[in-house]
């Protein structure tokens, strides 16, 4: 079976493509074809993200391994296709360049027979062109997440607490 993916950049301009690859590829295998697709050049950091249909974020897959334990933690290449994304869980978030922050919103678009002759990855089709830079990001809190204000740190003021610890007054 193959799973066609529409992998759209979150940005106000209509940019995606539209992916075919086998269903027992990895997350890695579709990094590496979203990676193409949209002429990076892969040498950057990169993660999906696990969300609900909301497309609100939730469980991180890096790359690589970054955790405190080497080998605690699923990596891309660990995660098969058609063990995570099916008909009733069919979107993912990518993103790509962690200074950059490029993101898209990957969606499982059909579940469908292997074609004969044809090579997989693929790329189906490709609308709109990449701008120079990635998209502003406006990340807002959670509900029931408030702005810190000036009044949240005015408990430190006069406080010498932290002068057990040896900090001078002008440590740096």
């Amino acid at each position: 079976m193959i799973y066609k993916f529409r992998v759209i950049l979150d940005a106000k301009e209509d940019i995606f493509r539209d992916i075919a690859i086998e269903k027992e590829a990895t997350l890695e295998d579709l990094h590496n074809t979203i990676v193409n697709a949209f002429g990076f050049d892969g040498t950057e950091m990169a993660s999906f993200y696990t969300c609900d249909d909301e497309w609100n974020q939730e469980d991180e897959i890096p790359l690589f391994d970054n955790g405190d334990v080497p080998g605690d933690m699923r990596i891309m290449n660990n995660f098969i296709l058609e063990d995570n994304l099916d008909k009733y869980q069919s979107k993912i978030i990518y993103v790509y360049d962690f200074f950059n922050m490029w993101t898209f919103l990957v969606e499982l678009a059909a579940i469908e027979e292997k074609e004969t002759g044809e090579t997989y990855p693929a790329l189906l089709f490709s609308h709109g062109e990449l701008p120079e830079e990635a998209p502003d990001k406006k990340f807002e809190a959670e509900k029931g997440d408030e702005e810190d204000t000036d009044e949240d740190f005015d408990m430190f003021e006069g406080d010498d607490s932290f002068d057990e610890f040896g900090f001078e007054e002008n440590w740096n």
